[in-house]
């Protein structure tokens, strides 16, 4: 990747450019008629992670993450259909959905040893396909997602909405760029990278690289109570959590609600539900280091 002005700061960190600048193999497979396209880094021999992005992102999301997780595993990144370079449908649903990450994980060879780390929205996915193959994957580490508490009431962030504008000029879409739910961030370069990665070509112009469309027509995409006890009744099944403690749309109770319904914080378990201090739903661009030393430990015990 290009560095992208020379007024870039200096004060962006080596780590970051190193990551981005690390190649990743692209790829796609077709399913129900579309293409979901997919990227890679790492050698496939290696123990594998898939990692699903949250509503209106995609795979470029990891592209500051997943490098350094290399030494180590094989990561693959998806585009969900409606978002990324992955193609539009007119129908969307979990079920497909399911299909979309089942797909990927067969294409890129991904063992039943695989583990799916899944932000926000991805979440949602993942424990669908988790629930619906139970074996394909040995684990799943869910960031800033799951059940709010039944006495909460709905966060007035959890609401999405967001447009696919068209702009003049790249210029002028990237002043347009927004986290979805809003927040904000104080690593103003990771949002310029993601937001570059964003966009497309459209007649007249520049748009985001998502179906405005999708969030109003996903179907059987919300999760129940019984979704998350049937992971926890699954001893061979590893569960982890990953959230910012300043999330809007994850709280203590929310927190405390998901470990009532899975193993998620038993002791026996030691496996950590970590809190990032000073990061909210978007947890990894908040504190991406916090982050990646987080997900290693969960990992970590998962190998134990």
């Amino acid at each position: 990747m290009a560095r992208w002005d020379k007024s870039t700061p200096a004060s962006i960190p080596d780590w970051f450019w190193e990551c981005v600048e690390t190649e990743a193999v692209s790829n796609s497979v077709e399913v129900e008629e579309c293409d979901v396209c997919y990227r890679c880094w790492g050698d496939p021999g290696k123990p594998a992670i898939l990692l699903i992005h949250g509503m209106y992102a995609h795979s470029h999301w990891w592209d500051f993450i997943a490098p350094l997780f290399i030494e180590d595993y094989y990561l693959v990144a998806m585009d969900l259909t409606g978002m990324g370079d992955s193609d539009y449908r007119y129908e969307y649903s979990g079920a497909t959905y399911v299909k979309e990450v089942m797909a990927v994980a067969d294409a890129a060879g991904l063992s039943n040893e695989a583990i799916i780390v899944a932000h926000s929205f991805g979440g949602m996915v993942a424990v669908k396909t988790v629930n619906a193959h139970p074996d394909r994957f040995s684990g799943l580490v869910l960031i800033d997602t799951g059940l709010r508490h039944p006495d909460d009431p709905v966060s007035e962030h959890a609401a999405l909405n967001a447009q696919a504008n068209i702009y003049p000029s790249k210029e002028a879409a990237l002043m347009r760029f927004r986290l979805q739910p809003p927040q904000p961030c104080a690593n103003e370069f990771l949002l310029t990278y993601i937001a570059k990665q964003s966009l497309r070509a459209e007649e007249g112009g520049w748009t985001w690289k998502f179906d405005e469309d999708l969030p109003g027509s996903v179907t059987g995409i919300e999760l129940s109570p019984d979704e998350f006890t049937d992971l926890g009744r699954n001893d061979s099944f590893k569960l982890a959590m990953i959230y910012g403690l300043e999330s809007k749309l994850f709280n203590t109770k929310a927190v405390e609600y998901m470990c009532e319904l899975t193993r998620l914080g038993d002791p026996s378990l030691d496996i950590p539900v970590t809190g990032i201090p000073d990061a909210q739903h978007h947890v990894f661009l908040d504190q991406p280091l916090a982050f990646v030393e987080a997900l290693k430990q969960v990992l970590i015990k998962f190998s134990e």
